[in-house]
Order: C-alpha cells, then structure tokens, then sequence
C-alpha cells in the first residue's frame, strides 16, 4: 500500500510548511501550529539508520558546527511534483565553518530541537569531507525528501 499523490503533497506541508490538512479526523482536520517554527538540519558521520532515536546521534562535533535553522514555511521548503511528491530546502543553508580537524559528513537529519538529545524526524545522505576551513552548505533544492 502507498499514499497517493496529493496525501503526500498535503502531509509534506503539513510538516514542511505549517499547512493544515483538511478531512483528517473531525472538521478541523490537522490544523497547522499557531507558530510555524523551524525544522533543524543536523549533520552525522555515520548513517543514524530508520531506527535512530535522538538527533545527537553521531552528530557532527567540528569545531564550529551547530545545527541550522529552517523555517516551516514556503520561504523555508518547496513542495511539488508528483511520483513522488518532493520537499526541497528554498534556502541555501550553511552548517558553519570548520575551523577545527576534518571530519567525514555521511549523512543530514532534519528535527525540532537547535542542539540536544531529541527526535530526529528524518535523515538522507550527505557525502561530504569537512576540511579545516571548509563551510559546508546545502544549495538551494539540495535537501530532497519524499515519502515514497
């Protein structure tokens, strides 16, 4: 079984863009936050897995990394398409310079927390060798995330 296209679209903004999602449940449905908030994109050296259980885990420790703010708007991600359906970042966002050792980035996750031990929500791979000096970035459209 699989969602179909506009559940995806719909449920993407819900997440990415503070959109309500209407028919779900009672007459309200999924009623949008009344703050958007922000999604925080993490960095982490070794895969966290589907079954990972904090945003920290294996996160990255260079030394001027900290997770980056993405606000849930259309300012913050685009949704579109269908086959699937796919968010993508509309900002570029910039993880910090390293201005310690190198550390090898494998993959990204996405949570509702700036730093701790809380829930990251989704992950996807990254590739990236964070040299001394080195700000690694995720242009525009770079962070694609779908439900299929």
């Amino acid at each position: 079984m699989s969602l179909i296209n506009t559940f995806e679209a719909s449920l993407l903004k819900l997440i990415f863009q503070n959109i309500g999602l209407a028919d779900v449940g009672d007459a309200t449905g999924l009623v949008p936050s009344t703050g958007a908030g922000n999604i925080y994109v993490s960095l982490h050296t070794v895969d966290p897995g589907d079954a990972a259980a904090a945003q920290d885990d294996d996160e990255a420790t260079y030394t001027g990394y900290a997770r980056q703010t993405a606000v849930r708007s259309a300012s913050g991600w685009t949704v579109a398409g269908t086959a699937p359906t796919v968010c993508d970042n509309a900002a570029e966002i910039n993880m910090g310079e390293n201005t310690g050792s190198s550390q090898t980035v494998t993959d990204f996750g996405l949570g509702f927390a700036v730093s701790g031990t809380t829930t990251m929500y989704m992950k996807g791979t990254a590739d990236l060798v964070v040299g001394v000096a080195v700000n690694p970035q995720f242009a525009i459209g770079a962070l694609d995330v779908s439900l299929d």
